[in-house]
């Protein structure tokens, strides 16, 4: 299928976002998170593109995300109104979820979302994530949970899901899927993927009918100070360049 490129017709700030959106959409298909084309991650352009105004790259409803481009990508405003002339259509629905996360942190600027089966499988589960892993104790310093209301498309849902998340950089949307964001496209990713490996640990670990043993709640509580001193607070750019790299060797036409 091919879509003309909008590199000449949006500013670089923009460009450079589309990119790394269209790499995320890239790297969650090869992970194997996608569920079809019914799932979404948004980022918000910069103020200094949008004049202020609250405005959002997410993808085309129809294209399975390892077709997703830079060009591909749909401007739309917190009502999910198209911006731009696009040939795709935009799934208002979908959009409730992630308009109402942006809306409530707007220092988010990526909010990632998922129906993958191990995700969904622990968001049924009543205790919900246990403290099993080194990767839950980073989960559980920031999470959050909110009950199912059904499919999210009605508006009124929005403020019971904004209360729920809080200050919470991770969200299990109980019996649904779940939620990262970040204050970058990055960061939302590396979130979403120690979530996702929290969660296929659990299952793992649940299926195995031993005892298990329970990561001490003092550990969690630390787990803020530990994350500065491991990485510097620089985890997602630490690994973003290299995940880059992965998703230029599996196709670059990503960026067109």
């Amino acid at each position: 299928m091919h879509i003309p490129s909008l590199k000449e017709q949006v500013s670089a700030e923009e460009w450079a976002l589309r990119c790394d959106l269209a790499a995320c959409y890239r790297l969650v298909a090869a992970y194997g998170w996608s569920d079809l084309v019914f799932t979404h991650i948004s980022a918000k352009l910069p103020d200094s593109v949008t004049g202020g105004e609250h405005q959002f790259l997410i993808n085309p409803y129809g294209l399975m995300f390892d077709e997703i481009t830079a060009s591909s990508l749909v401007k739309v405003d917190m009502a999910c109104n198209k911006l731009h002339d696009s040939p795709f259509p935009v799934n208002p629905a979908g959009f409730v979820i992630h308009s109402a996360v942006h809306e409530a942190r707007p220092e988010a600027v990526c909010v990632l979302h998922t129906h993958t089966r191990a995700g969904v499988g622990v968001s049924t589960q009543k205790h919900g994530i246990l403290p099993l892993s080194q990767q839950s104790t980073f989960v559980l310093a920031s999470l959050a949970y909110h009950d199912y209301e059904g499919v999210a498309f009605r508006p009124d849902e929005k403020p019971r899901l904004q209360a729920d998340l809080g200050q919470a950089n991770h969200l299990v949307l109980r019996n649904h899927g779940l939620l990262t964001l970040g204050r970058s496209i990055a960061d939302a990713f590396l979130s979403m993927y120690i979530l996702e490996n929290t969660c296929r640990i659990q299952i793992d670990a649940l299926a195995g009918g031993s005892e298990l043993v329970h990561v001490d709640p003092r550990i969690i509580s630390d787990m803020g100070a530990v994350m500065k001193t491991a990485t510097a607070g620089q985890g997602a750019n630490l690994a973003w360049p290299a995940l880059l790299r992965k998703v230029e060797r599996l196709d670059p036409g990503y960026k067109t």
